[in-house]
């Protein structure tokens, strides 16, 4: 009998493919500000909040500014983002996501979503996955970034699920730790040489199934 009882699912790059419009907005922000911001720079800026990411684009700069005006740009940055995302549709789910998180739901495993983006209910309305959902933890209800646990945490917590019998799917550095700091099974979403802290990587989810998840589950199992 497996011990998984739930999964939860980072949303950008793991279930719909939003890292672009990140890209595009952080683009514009800082070739506003004069600063170089390459596609490998945006790299960096995978499963952390949107100050953080600001400072990051900041420091490539070599720029410092006050408080008040790293909100004016990080909303900025958002706005346009939003604008992007506010035209996403079904199309831009990831292959394997709905087929999986169905196979899921169908054996009984809860399924949640654990995000940052505190833009994951406009995404999910957009791509039609609003009910798919037994839980969604985002930049909305929890207030620390990843590799911090508390997103996870809160997701198990939704479905009154523990942390041992949780599973995250992730496709970032940060989001690996924080599944493994909530003390959770992780799978890697992405490439094995970058997400090298995960128990298992694998390129998408449609790469995934119930047979893959009991394989993971029976080599990790502690």
């Amino acid at each position: 009998m497996m011990i998984i009882k739930a999964s939860v699912f980072d949303l950008d790059g793991v279930i719909v493919d939003t890292a672009k419009y990140h890209f595009l907005a952080w683009k514009r922000l800082a070739d506003q500000l004069n600063i170089n911001f390459t596609e490998k720079d945006n790299e960096r800026l995978k499963g952390v909040n949107r100050l953080d990411s600001l400072e990051i684009i900041l420091e490539l700069g070599k720029m410092e500014i006050d408080d008040a005006l790293k909100e004016e740009y990080a909303n900025l940055k958002n706005k346009w983002y939003v604008e992007y995302i506010s035209k996403m549709t079904p199309d831009e789910i990831l292959p394997g996501s709905i087929e999986f998180i169905n196979e899921l739901k169908d054996a009984g495993i809860k399924t949640a979503l654990g995000s940052a983006s505190k833009n994951t209910p406009l995404i999910i309305k957009r791509v039609g996955m609003e009910k798919l959902f037994n839980a969604i933890a985002d930049g909305n209800t929890v207030k620390k970034a990843k590799p911090d646990p508390e997103v996870f945490l809160v997701a198990a917590r939704m479905m009154n699920i523990e942390p041992r019998h949780c599973i995250v799917f992730e496709d970032a550095v940060a989001g690996v730790r924080a599944a493994l700091n909530a003390g959770m099974l992780c799978v890697g979403i992405g490439l094995p040489e970058i997400l090298t802290e995960a128990h298992e990587v694998v390129s998408g989810l449609d790469k995934m199934n119930i047979e893959k998840l009991e394989e993971i589950e029976k080599n990790w199992r502690v």
